[in-house]
């Protein structure tokens, strides 16, 4: 199951959201620039490293270019390829919009720098003295996840799912396919907790949490949660109906 957009409108230009895709990218573009030693020094430089950011251990003075607690932040910039990059920024274009419109700029902004904040310290507090850097924006993310689905539970989210050999584009409701990716961060989280490298499922997990913990103190007044789909596509063409998790497009 993998969302390609939804069809919940907005009223705003997401600005926060375009800058945040666009600071992504630039950073990305200029890893790409660097030798792969030289990537890799970044990585431990500007990536959040548990045993750092706690205390237990320091990085060669060559390259602390940063106060350990500034990586929490600039971790959030960096990615481990096109994919990684490509994935997250998907989630946040599908998602971090009708986000930044129940907010504001300002707090949208703030909300998803916490929401990294609090994915970091869900995946360091878990082995403070791994010396693994930890990057990327998918923590953040996660928690404009946690938000999306809050505020609009039942938004239709444009899916392509895939069935062996077939390809199924179908709507699906956002709590469906966020609280199947929910799921599935939860259970990797468990399958792999104690291991080296790959990928931070408990930021992600924790990112989320945040979000819902968020949303309701950062939206804007009047803004309600778990508002009805907005969108014309479900009073349209009921024919088109397909079963209890969405409708063929």
């Amino acid at each position: 199951m993998f969302p390609i957009s939804d069809n919940n409108p907005r009223g705003i230009l997401p600005v926060v959201t375009w800058s945040l895709m666009g600071a992504n990218v630039l950073v990305s573009l200029w890893q790409w620039t660097l030798s792969p030693e030289a990537s890799r020094a970044a990585s431990y430089a500007l990536g959040m490293v548990p045993a750092v950011l706690f205390g237990s251990a320091s990085l060669p003075p060559e390259i602390a270019v940063v106060p350990p607690w500034a990586t929490v932040f600039t971790s959030m910039f960096l990615h481990g390829g096109i994919l990684h990059l490509a994935g997250n920024m998907l989630f946040l274009w599908i998602f971090g919009d009708n986000v930044e419109e129940a907010m504001g700029h300002a707090r949208y902004l703030v909300f998803y720098l916490l929401s990294g904040i609090a994915a970091a310290l869900g995946q360091g507090l878990l082995d403070p003295a791994s010396q693994v850097p930890m990057i990327g924006a998918s923590g953040a993310i996660s928690g404009v996840l946690g938000a999306y689905v809050l505020l609009y539970p039942h938004a239709t989210v444009k899916t392509v799912i895939i069935f062996g050999i077939f390809i199924q584009v179908v709507h699906v409701p956002a709590f469906v396919v966020l609280g199947i990716w929910f799921g599935g961060q939860l259970l990797m989280g468990l399958l792999n907790t104690g291991a080296e490298g790959g990928v931070a499922f408990w930021a992600h997990i924790g990112g989320f949490l945040a979000g819902l913990a968020l949303v309701p103190v950062f939206r804007r007044p009047g803004i309600a949660l778990l508002q009805p789909a907005r969108h014309a596509y479900w009073q349209r063409d009921p024919a088109r109906r397909w079963g209890p998790w969405g409708r063929r497009y």
